[in-house]
């Protein structure tokens, strides 16, 4: 992959703390901080993956009654039809 050079301002406190925790993993300044914004990264979309479940948990029985109304009115639009491939089909799957 190719690399593009970064220049990030911090104060020294900071720098410190990252040639340290560097040379504790024994790895370059820039590999540590490449890391950490890779690992930032995972842990916003493992976020909002567990944010989008906690959603669809909270709404389960709002979605569940859309979908039950929507195939019961896609089931009436089929019951209705006069298509004889449609009324084969339907039957099939009703097991009549």
């Amino acid at each position: 992959m190719a690399k593009t050079q970064l220049n990030v301002r911090v104060d020294e406190t900071t720098a410190e703390t990252a040639r340290e925790r560097a040379l504790q993993r024994g790895v370059s300044m820039n590999k540590y901080i490449e890391d950490l914004v890779r690992k930032d990264a995972a842990e916003v979309g493992h976020t909002f993956v567990e944010a989008a479940a906690d959603f669809m948990k909270q709404y389960e029985n709002v979605f569940a009654e859309e979908f039950v109304e929507a195939r019961g009115t896609a089931r009436n639009r089929r019951a209705r039809s006069t298509d004889p491939v449609v009324q084969a089909a339907d039957a099939d799957r009703s097991g009549t």
